[in-house]
C-alpha cells in the first residue's frame, strides 16, 4: 500500500504547479498576517522596547519561513551545495515546519477557546481557523521532501521557547479575546507545551521520512 501511495503523493506535492500555487498562497498569507499584526506591532514599538516587535507576529513569521522553504523546493539550486548553504536551507526549513505546526494549532485552539467562553466569532475567525489549520497540515506533509534533520528541528524549538519567554515576560503575545484574559497562565503553559509537542511531531515525521530532496 505504501509503495502505491507515496509515489502518487510525491508527484502531487512536488508538482511545480502545486508548488507555485502554495508559494503564492503562503506569500500572500504572510503579507496579510503582517498587516493583521500591524496595530500590535506599532503599539509595541511605541510603548515598549523596539526589539520586542520581532516576537509579535508569530504566525506570519512562521509562514514566511515556510514560504522560503517552498522556494527551495521550486529551485533546488537556489542555495549553493556548500556547508553554509545546506545549514542555511536546513535552518529555514526546520523553522518553517516546526513553527507552522505550532502556530497553526495554537491559533485554532485560541479561537475555539474564545468561542467556547462566549467570544462572538465572525467570518474572519473561521477564515483564520482554516488558514492556520492549513499551515500545520502543509508543514507536516512537506517534511518528507526537505533536507533538515533532528538537530535543526531542535534549534527551531529553541527559537520557539525564546519567543514564548519573551511573549509572556513582556506581554507581547498575540492579542487575545477579552474572555481569555483570566486564562493567561494556562495559555502560557499550553503555548510552551505546544512548542515541545511541535518538535516531537517533527521528529516523528523525520523518522518516517523515506524520500529526500
Amino acid at each position: 500500500m505504501k509503495a502505491a501511495v507515496l509515489p502518487w503523493t510525491r508527484d502531487l506535492l512536488l508538482n511545480r504547479t502545486i508548488l507555485w500555487l502554495l508559494f503564492i498562497v503562503n506569500a500572500l498569507g504572510t503579507v496579510y498576517g503582517y498587516i493583521w499584526y500591524g496595530s500590535q506591532m506599532e503599539y509595541t514599538v511605541e510603548t515598549q522596547s523596539a526589539w520586542q516587535v520581532i516576537f509579535v507576529p508569530d504566525s506570519p513569521t512562521a509562514s514566511l519561513f515556510f514560504t522560503l522553504s517552498l522556494l527551495f523546493l521550486l529551485f533546488p539550486r537556489l542555495v549553493k551545495p556548500s556547508l553554509a548553504g545546506i545549514v542555511f536551507r536546513s535552518l529555514i526549513e526546520a523553522l518553517g515546519v516546526v513553527t507552522s505546526i505550532k502556530y497553526g494549532i495554537w491559533a485554532v485552539t485560541m479561537i475555539m477557546a474564545g468561542g467556547a467562553q462566549g467570544d462572538h466569532l465572525q467570518w474572519e475567525h473561521y477564515m483564520l481557523m482554516v488558514s492556520h489549520l492549513g499551515m500545520a497540515i502543509e508543514a507536516m506533509l512537506f517534511v518528507r521532501y526537505m533536507v533538515f534533520g533532528r538537530f535543526m528541528a531542535f534549534i527551531a524549538l529553541v527559537w520557539l521557547l525564546v519567543n514564548d519567554t519573551v511573549d509572556y515576560t513582556f506581554f507581547v503575545f498575540p492579542w487575545l479575546p477579552d474572555v481569555l484574559e483570566n486564562d493567561l497562565n494556562a495559555i502560557q503553559s499550553f503555548t510552551m507545551g505546544l512548542s515541545v509537542f511541535s518538535l516531537l511531531v517533527t521528529w516523528l515525521l523525520i523518522a518516517f521520512r523515506k524520500v529526500k530532496v
